[in-house]
């Protein structure tokens, strides 16, 4: 276990290629504001990669009071045993209270080597955070029992005190003044015996087209209410006219009407976007905790009592398969397409 020697609340920010900062970073900075004031510490981005000076510039714009960077060549792309080894090192020598990590495929695979490694708790696909008023103790709180409610979580005796939470939960703020923070560099050793895996190609595309739902500003999903795979072509006509990312409930991805990718949802991807549009998704709890903090909800679902109605903003009682034509043919012509 790591000796906490300051309050201070870090966040992981994880870098691209190109060495800017994933979006879910700077979402964490929001939270992590707020939290660093609470328990009277610094809010401290810890960034890992490689020509990292497009991030380093993201988080001095986006409220954070420090930064350690370590900036290295073998860090260029993510790698579980370096990464962990670096994490690691720097946690032990600076003592932090709290670390929030981005819940993305990296972030799941970061957080609990290094909770191993280091004897501490970690509470994954957090939706909520706060500070325990009564103990000072970070207080989790992350959907269980399949998402039917909500479990707050502690970690009294160990530190730091980690946790995992998914891309979109948080919304980033504006970026601001581009702060002159102090900045410290470190630079870990990383030998290639300590480098088990070697990455050969980054592959981006998923079944012929890219599927980035975190970073969409408007998404057109489709449930089991579509009838099939042939069910999608109207989502996917509506959304290409709004320029929209095409998303789906569990249920049509279970079925094999769409891939994986395109899942919103507690086992899908969470998302904010400015616009959800649900088609024939007819409002489960697991779907409604992956896009509930979206901007504005609209509803299209021939079931009046449909549980999606409760969160929408607006809802359209109608037929998918009627609706979808005539909303894709007025967007077209108001457009000028």
């Amino acid at each position: 276990m790591a000796v906490e020697k300051t309050k201070d609340l870090w966040v992981f920010i994880e870098t691209e290629d190109e060495g800017t900062a994933k979006s879910v970073g700077l979402e964490l900075l929001v939270p992590g504001r707020r939290l660093a004031d609470k328990q009277n510490g610094k809010l401290v981005a810890v960034i890992l990669g490689s020509n990292v000076a497009p991030a380093l510039e993201a988080v001095k714009a986006h409220g954070a009071d420090e930064a350690i960077v370590v900036d290295q060549l073998e860090l260029k792309h993510y790698n579980t045993d370096a990464y962990a080894k670096v994490l690691c090192e720097l946690i032990e020598k600076y003592g932090p209270s709290v670390m929030l990590i981005g819940a993305t495929n990296n972030g799941r695979d970061i957080g609990p080597r290094i909770s191993c490694r280091l004897g501490t708790g970690l509470t994954a696909d957090c939706t909520a955070l706060d500070i325990d008023d009564e103990t000072g103790n970070m207080a989790w709180t992350r959907p269980a029992f399949g998402g039917n409610l909500m479990a707050t979580i502690m970690c009294p005796d160990h530190r730091p005190q980690l946790g995992t939470v998914r891309p979109g939960v948080f919304k980033k703020s504006e970026p601001g003044e581009v702060k002159d923070i102090p900045v410290i560099k470190e630079k870990v050793e990383i030998t290639d015996a300590e480098k088990r895996v070697e990455l050969l190609e980054v592959i981006n595309e998923m079944a012929g087209e890219l599927v980035d739902l975190e970073n969409a500003e408007i998404i057109v999903s489709g449930g089991r209410g579509v009838g099939g795979p042939e069910g999608f072509a109207p989502v996917r006509e509506l959304a290409e006219v709004l320029g929209a990312t095409v998303g789906a409930s569990r249920a049509a991805v279970d079925a094999g009407w769409i891939p994986h990718a395109h899942q919103v949802g507690q086992t899908g991807k969470t998302v904010g976007p400015k616009i959800y549009i649900a088609c024939g998704i007819s409002g489960a709890i697991q779907h409604l905790a992956g896009m509930s903090s979206s901007d504005v909800i609209i509803a299209i679902n021939k079931d009046p009592d449909a549980p999606i109605f409760n969160v929408a903003d607006y809802g359209l009682v109608g037929d998918l398969k009627v609706v979808l034509p005539i909303l894709t043919e007025k967007i077209r012509k108001y457009k000028g397409l």
